[in-house]
C-alpha cells in the first residue's frame, strides 16, 4: 500500500474522477471492516480450520441461527474426515450419559452378552433415570446394555458395570485406560454412568473420536439404532419396555443413533450419526436447551455442504 500523505485531503484541488475514486476506496474499506466486525454475530468465526480451502464452485452455506445454541458443537463428514462446523470443541464439559458410550465399549470388550448379572442394592438405588430394577433380579448382560443405551437407565448401567468390573471403581479404571489408549487427552471419568463430578469431563472432539470407534462395533451399532425393545429378567416375568430417548430416530431419514444425555450441569446433550446418499455425518452437541431443533438444523446444514455419492 502506498504511503499516505499526512496533509489534509484537498477536494478543491482534485479532479472529479479522483474524488469519486477515493470515495469508492473508502467505502470498500469501510464495508470490509464492517463485514469483519459483524462476522461473529453470524457464527462465521466458528467455521472449522479445515474449511480454509474449498473445492472449485464452493458456495458458503448460511447457518440457521445468529447465536450458537450450545456450549460446544462438532459436525463432521466421516468419509472425508472434513469438519463442517465446530464451536468450542476442545472445551472440557460434563458429558452426562454420553459417558455410557465408553461404558458400553468396555462391557462389550470384557463381557459376554449372555452372561447373567444380578442387581445389587447399590445399583437398585441409582438415581434417575432408572427402570426401578429390584434387588436380586437377574438379567442378561445384553439386556442391561439395551436399557443403559436406549433409555440411559442408571440402575441397569450400574448392574452391568459392577458385573464386568467387579465394582465401579475398577470399572472406571478400565474406562480411563481405554481413553488413554484412544488418545482422548481431554477426557477423564470418575463414574460409569455419567453423573456430574469435578473429575468427570470430556470434549466434543474426544466424544466424536469415541463415537467413531464405538460405531465400528457391530453390536453397539445395531443397539443404538433400535427405537423400541422389551427386556425381562431371567429370574421373573416382569417386563420392562424401552423407548429410545433419541427423538431423531424414525423422524430424520438415515439416523443410526448414537446417544442422548442430561444432567443439571451438563445440560441437554446429543451425539447423532446420520447416513444419506452415501454421506455419513457425525454430530456432537453439548449443553443445548434446544438440542433437537439444533440437531435438525445442523444435519440439514451438513448435507447442504456435501454432495451425494452416486
Amino acid at each position: 500500500m502506498a504511503q499516505r500523505d499526512h496533509t489534509p485531503f484537498d477536494y478543491h484541488r482534485q479532479s472529479r474522477g479522483g474524488v469519486i475514486a477515493h470515495l469508492v476506496l473508502v467505502s470498500a474499506a469501510s464495508l470490509s471492516f464492517l463485514a469483519f466486525a459483524l462476522c461473529p454475530a453470524f457464527g462465521m468465526e466458528h467455521q472449522s480450520r479445515s474449511q480454509t480451502t474449498h473445492p472449485v464452485g464452493y458456495v458458503p452455506q448460511p447457518l440457521p441461527w445468529k447465536r450458537i445454541p450450545a456450549h460446544s458443537i462438532l459436525l463432521k463428514e466421516l468419509r472425508s474426515g472434513r469438519i463442517l462446523f465446530e464451536h468450542e470443541v476442545e472445551k472440557r464439559l460434563s458429558p452426562a450419559s454420553l459417558t455410557k458410550i465408553m461404558s458400553a465399549l468396555i462391557i462389550l470388550e470384557k463381557g459376554h452378552l449372555d452372561e447373567l448379572a444380578t442387581v445389587s442394592r447399590n445399583a437398585a438405588r441409582a438415581p434417575k433415570t432408572h427402570l426401578r430394577l429390584k434387588v436380586g433380579e437377574v438379567f442378561r448382560l445384553g439386556d442391561l446394555l439395551k436399557a443403559m443405551m436406549m433409555v440411559s437407565a442408571n440402575d441397569a448401567c450400574l448392574t452391568a458395570v459392577e458385573h464386568v468390573g467387579g465394582d465401579e471403581e475398577q470399572f472406571v479404571k478400565l474406562m480411563n485406560a481405554k481413553a488413554v489408549a484412544l488418545g482422548l487427552s481431554d477426557t477423564h471419568f470418575s463414574n460409569g454412568c455419567g453423573f456430574d463430578g469435578p473429575d468427570h469431563y470430556s470434549t466434543a472432539e474426544d466424544l466424536a473420536k469415541l463415537s467413531e470407534v464405538a460405531m465400528r462395533n457391530s453390536v453397539f451399532r445395531e443397539l443404538v439404532k433400535e427405537e423400541r425393545e422389551i427386556i425381562t429378567p431371567v429370574s421373573g416375568y416382569r417386563a420392562y419396555v424401552l423407548h429410545n430417548t433419541n427423538r431423531l430416530l424414525g423422524r430424520i431419514p438415515g439416523v443410526e443413533g448414537v446417544k442422548t444425555g442430561f444432567t443439571s450441569k451438563a445440560g441437554r446433550c446429543l451425539i447423532a450419526k446420520v447416513s444419506q446418499d452415501g454421506r455419513d455425518l457425525l454430530l456432537v452437541i453439548l449443553n443445548s436447551n434446544r438440542r433437537w431443533n439444533t440437531a435438525k438444523s445442523l444435519i440439514d446444514y451438513g448435507f447442504r455442504l456435501t454432495s451425494p455419492i452416486q
